[in-house]
């Protein structure tokens, strides 16, 4: 029976190879986009703007707020897909 099985579906192979690699993709870019590491970096560089004077608190402050949620949103996709595998 697998044998048979495998030979009716082959002509969907190419379909199932071409839906995992666009899985593979969008897994990828889901771990790039999440990634907490460069929303950090800015977190850093955004704090030494302000303290090099370049822009004021009230503006340092509403960057952060957008950083913060950003940094919530990757930690919240992490632990989500850490406790799914």
């Amino acid at each position: 029976m697998g044998l048979i099985a495998q030979l009716l579906t082959l002509p969907v192979a190419p379909v199932r190879g071409t839906a995992w690699v666009l899985d593979q993709v969008v897994l990828a870019a889901e771990r790039e986009y999440y990634d907490p590491a460069p929303v950090r970096e800015q977190l850093a560089a955004l704090e030494r703007r302000l303290l090099d004077g370049e822009i004021d608190e009230d503006e340092f402050d509403r960057y952060e707020d957008e950083l913060l949620d950003r940094l919530a949103e990757c930690e919240t996709y992490r632990n989500r897909t850490t406790n799914n595998s």
